[in-house]
């Protein structure tokens, strides 16, 4: 079902899951040049503020692309110590085209406990969520935004191994969303087997995280528990509401790339994609 309130109703909030550790992030690599702004910032993990084309970071442009789309109310969902990231949006930056909220997630316990936090700034309204650090071509965001109700942008993964910043080995890891005939998602396939994959029709469809949703995705988090790794994901939730709250999340299938932001390796292949495009927030 679509939920409460969300059929024909325009999409204006965003939430955009900006917690990360930064593991991979903090990890020195010989083979990667930066500069000094670059290494300060990577030493901290904080991906999203990596500065990247024009000296701007990263997260400047994964927001103008929210706004681009049609989104002007942005919740960043934080940890408790990043003052950085709140700092820039709510001090140093002039915004015009979006407003920021925060939402603390206090423990790293994974992608439906972030999407918890925000439920205060979502109310009853339907809304996007995305990861910080990725950076989403427009033409998917406004598509979920203009969906009468849920649903999920799939990449094309023939697209994102020759367009992608993202190495071959990774992406070809990555989880597949399985779509019905109505064109709606019927599962997500986490890490599947190179057998599984050799089974399903072509082309296959990659979850990049990238979903528009109603209030309803709030009570299948609350109904989950933790993952084999300890932590509360949201694709578990997905597939809750579609068991049990019997939601619908219409597919749209995108086929262009998703830059990602998770190692220093990242930071110059995506400096050079992003040269160019305009930042506006």
């Amino acid at each position: 079902m679509v939920g409460e309130g969300d059929q024909d109703m325009a999409v204006g909030k965003a939430v955009v899951l900006a917690r990360g550790l930064g593991t991979r992030m903090r990890k020195a690599d010989a083979s990667v040049v930066l500069n000094e702004e670059q290494e300060k910032v990577a030493q901290k993990g904080i991906k999203a503020l990596i500065p990247v084309a024009g000296g701007r970071p990263f997260l400047d442009y994964v927001l103008s692309a929210l706004a681009d789309a049609g989104i002007d109310k942005v919740c960043l969902v934080v940890a408790p110590e990043h003052e950085e990231l709140r700092s820039r949006y709510s001090r140093e930056v002039r915004l015009e085209r979006l407003s920021i909220s925060y939402a603390i997630q206090e423990r790293a316990l994974g992608t439906a406990n972030a999407v918890a936090a925000a439920e205060d700034f979502v109310g009853n309204d339907p809304f996007l969520m995305v990861n910080s650090d990725n950076y989403y071509p427009c033409e998917a965001l406004t598509a979920l935004r203009e969906l009468p109700g849920s649903g999920v942008a799939l990449f094309e993964q023939d697209v994102m191994l020759a367009e992608s910043n993202i190495a071959a080995e990774r992406i070809l890891s990555f989880a597949v969303g399985l779509i019905n005939g109505e064109g709606c998602l019927e599962r997500i396939l986490e890490k599947p087997t190179q057998d599984v994959l050799a089974k399903l029709p072509r082309p296959l469809w990659l979850s990049m995280n990238c979903w528009r949703f109603s209030p309803i995705i709030f009570e299948a988090c609350r109904r989950i528990g933790p993952s084999p790794r300890g932590e509360y994901e949201i694709t578990d939730a997905v597939q809750l509401a579609i068991d049990q709250l019997h939601e619908r999340f219409q597919a749209v299938c995108i086929a262009k790339p998703v830059y990602d932001m998770t190692s220093r390796a990242d930071i110059p292949s995506i400096a050079a994609r992003l040269a160019g495009i305009q930042v506006r927030l």
